[in-house]
């Protein structure tokens, strides 16, 4: 796996939408109880988080069915004989699963998980932003997400693990950016005994991506819809230029 620092691609517009979003996901990330001041026992936190991950992501059989599980996790402790575990009831709340999509786009599972979705975003997403222009390129971030979420619920209809972070709206915009810039140069850190940096196509850093991603079905689904969202768009370029 090559890891994208810079592309050589220029920009016309600042990409403040990429910004924008890079910035709500750290700060919801800063805002998720696995990430507030450790006053509290370690097993009580991770319930809290699994509880915050059940109410903010989508969960696949609750896209399918539309309508929220009948108990998730409490965000409460309990001591069982095998140890801490997190315990299980009615919600406390009332959930939204065609929502609980566009929440989960902004949660993350830790630190790892956000810099290397975000990584992806900064590289990529701001020559798509600049070809789509912002709002359109901000329905088409959500989107991609959304058929991400979606197409992983339909493959695993019965599933109820929470799906959180921008993975697959990201893997939109890769997508887009694959069609669109296929020959465009990407200064990549390419592991071999340690990282070289190397001027690389991004067919070739896309390519390796997508590679990687068959085992994540949400993934697959959202770049299929970028290319073919990026390739509508690159067509109708093409012919705005011909008949210019």
């Amino acid at each position: 796996m090559v890891i994208p620092v810079h592309d050589l691609n220029p920009l016309r517009r600042t990409p403040w939408v990429t910004y924008a979003l890079i910035a709500a996901n750290v700060v919801i990330l800063l805002l998720t109880p696995g990430m507030l001041p450790r006053s509290l026992p370690q097993a009580v936190t991770a319930c809290r988080q699994e509880a915050f991950d059940y109410r903010f992501g989508a969960i696949p059989r609750e896209l399918v069915k539309d309508r929220p599980l009948p108990v998730v996790v409490t965000g409460r402790a309990v001591l069982t004989q095998r140890g801490p575990a997190c315990a299980i009831g009615p919600p406390s709340y009332h959930k939204n699963p065609v929502l609980s999509v566009f929440t989960a786009m902004f949660v993350h599972a830790g630190w790892l998980h956000l810099l290397g979705n975000m990584l992806f975003l900064l590289v990529f997403g701001n020559n798509v932003e600049d070809r789509f222009r912002k709002i359109p390129y901000l329905i088409f971030y959500v989107a991609c997400g959304y058929v991400a979420a979606y197409g992983f619920a339909f493959v695993h209809p019965g599933s109820v693990e929470p799906l959180v972070g921008a993975s697959g709206a990201i893997a939109g915009v890769l997508g887009a950016y694959l069609a669109l810039y296929p020959r465009a140069r990407v200064w990549s850190l390419v592991p071999f005994l340690f990282f070289i940096p190397l001027k690389i196509p991004a067919w070739v850093v896309l390519g390796l991506w997508f590679a990687l991603q068959w085992a994540y079905v949400a993934h697959v689904f959202g770049f299929l819809a970028g290319l073919l969202v990026g390739l509508i768009v690159r067509a109708s370029g093409s012919q705005r230029a011909v008949s210019t």
